[in-house]
């Protein structure tokens, strides 16, 4: 593993900890009776406090030094003083250890009381401290001029989704998205609790997988000698719970999907999926707007939140407007008992990209996406879809070749999909068996059909409506957040580009040695000290630069080499 010059360094401070008999890893409980929160919220002079977080900037000068200590709560100013660390004659514990052998990002336990400085900072005076943790890499150092503005902030999103751990650490602000993302969560679970549904765990392995439109991706078990796919959805099983007699059931479900990734699609996401027994997709849209009108003011304090240009207004009631309204509205184009052929050759000639595969359904949802979807701002129920588009979901009870099914639009995006549940189960095989051949036809999203669902149908399922909405991004409107990687702890990332290992000889580092202060210095000066001879230094030289591990720079006429 090739080190930089720092992570070097801290090795070497480690090495000395250990000698001086100091465990930079202890095992021990270090226990804590403050947080940076409770410090600040109850507050009073010459109050004894014991505390631990990362240290996170420091002025040393001389005997004292102001320190920035932060855990989980936030950030607190922190005072070491040698005489009060060290009363004693042996001062050992501030002038090698505090002072030379701590680095920024290490985590110590703090014990102290608590003073107000000269300008009334609320501040920790240090009477003890314990290193907790010795950190070996050197974290980011963001800081802020006196007018507001960052340098040398860690911005660079790869890095950041890569690397959330020191996202988190540098960026305290990326924590709230988390905190909201746990509390709308929370908020789910009241409202559907409080109305007496009944959460549960449905299989992620799945031998068929159903209950969406979606390409698998596929495993397979050893010891079964079977292929499993991962979950697509768990609509099928929640459906089979209602059969077996629950009322209302709920799932907040890891779905997985092979498809590609954009702003707003990982293959790995969270769906909440809710069925209830006797009600139908009516009862269902009063229902979720309520719960996210509840929601946005669980997560947000106000019914309001602000996603790029616009201010969203969850307050119920939501518009209602058919999906045949909506692409006649925006098309001109009225889609009623059209042909599968009408429905392609109108797609082609607006500019969408379609395909033979595609059915009518899939057309349809191409002219929406494309045409329509886009144009809905303020939460928005589009309601009845054509039949093609919708293979779980009972027929219209009054319109001819629709569905019982809406989908909620905000800012241009679906965020949740309910139906009034087909419970029939010859329709519902007809259905299945539809979607085969367009299965046939090269349409890789095309659902299975799932016998032991259709048996379980034989069986009467109650009439029931069911809801799913994606939380990866519901989060996003709630929080601001244009791409669903900043709402995801650990999102998916391509594979990290790895820097060839470089084997460094016994001459390269003698010169990184010499250099290893950091400051530029005379070129011959370098090559003197290594005392290499002339044929050893051109190659040991040549190895560093050509690595980029060493910069060579001429100013006026002088040749200077320095750390890169």
């Amino acid at each position: 593993m090739q080190l930089s010059e720092q992570e070097i360094i801290r090795r070497e401070k480690l090495n000395k900890l250990t000698e001086m008999g100091i465990n930079a890893f202890p095992a021990e409980e270090y226990t804590i009776t403050d947080t940076t929160e409770s410090i600040k919220q109850d507050f009073s002079e010459n109050k004894q406090v014991k505390i631990a977080g990362r240290l996170m900037s420091r002025r040393i000068q001389g005997k004292a030094s102001f320190a920035e200590l932060q855990d989980s709560k936030g950030k607190i100013q922190v005072y070491f003083n040698r005489d009060e660390i060290c009363p004693g004659e042996d001062k050992e514990l501030y002038n090698e250890v505090y002072k030379h052998l701590l680095d920024i990002g290490d985590i110590i336990g703090i014990e102290g009381t608590l003073f107000t400085t000269q300008v009334g900072e609320m501040t920790i005076l240090v009477k003890n401290f314990t290193l907790l943790t010795k950190a070996l890499r050197p974290l980011p150092q963001p800081r802020t001029d006196e007018n507001g503005v960052v340098h040398d902030g860690f911005t660079d999103p790869e890095l950041r989704y890569r690397q959330r751990y020191v996202d988190l650490t540098v960026n305290p602000q990326v924590k709230e998205i988390f905190v909201k993302r746990t509390k709308m969560f929370n908020a789910m679970r009241t409202f559907f609790n409080d109305a007496g549904y009944f959460e549960v765990e449905t299989p992620i392995l799945q031998s068929i997988p159903g209950g969406a439109a979606a390409k698998p991706f596929i495993t397979h078990h050893n010891a079964l000698d079977i292929p499993l796919y991962l979950r697509i959805a768990n609509e099928l099983y929640l459906k089979r719970l209602i059969v077996g007699g629950f009322d209302g059931v709920y799932e907040f479900s890891k779905n997985f999907r092979n498809e590609g990734m954009d702003r707003t699609h990982n293959p790995e996401f969270t769906a909440m999926e809710i069925y209830v027994a006797y009600k139908d997709y009516n009862w269902m849209m009063d229902f979720t707007e309520k719960l996210l009108e509840f929601c946005a003011v669980q997560v947000n304090g106000s019914a309001e939140s602000t996603f790029g240009e616009h201010t969203i207004n969850w307050k119920a009631p939501y518009p209602r407007v058919s999906m045949t309204e909506a692409i006649q509205k925006f098309t001109g184009f009225d889609i009623t008992g059209k042909t599968e052929q009408e429905l392609f050759d109108f797609a082609k000639s607006i500019g969408i990209d379609v395909n033979e595969t595609m059915g009518k359904g899939k057309l349809i949802d191409e002219i929406f996406g494309e045409k329509c979807e886009g144009n809905f701002i303020q939460p928005t129920f589009i309601t009845d879809y054509p039949i093609e588009m919708s293979p779980l979901t009972k027929k219209h009870r009054s319109k001819e070749g629709l569905t019982e099914r809406f989908e909620l639009m905000v800012c241009g995006k679906e965020i949740a999909n309910a139906y009034s549940e087909l419970n029939d189960p010859i329709d519902q095989r007809e259905r299945f068996e539809s979607q085969m051949t367009l299965s046939e036809r090269g349409d890789d999203e095309a659902m299975f059909i799932d016998q032991d669902f259709l048996r379980a149908l034989e069986y009467g399922m109650p009439p029931t409506s069911g809801l799913g909405i994606g939380m990866d991004r519901l989060i996003m409107f709630l929080t601001n957040n244009a791409s669903i990687q900043e709402v995801l702890f650990f999102p998916q990332m391509r594979p990290e580009k790895t820097v060839p290992q470089i084997e460094l000889g016994e001459d390269e580092k003698v010169i990184l040695e010499i250099l290893k202060s950091g400051e530029q210095v005379s070129l011959n000066e370098v090559k003197q000290q290594s005392q290499l001879s002339g044929k050893k230094w051109d190659k040991a030289s040549k190895t560093l630069t050509k690595n980029n591990l060493v910069k060579v720079e001429k100013i006026d006429d002088n040749l200077l080499m320095k750390l890169a």
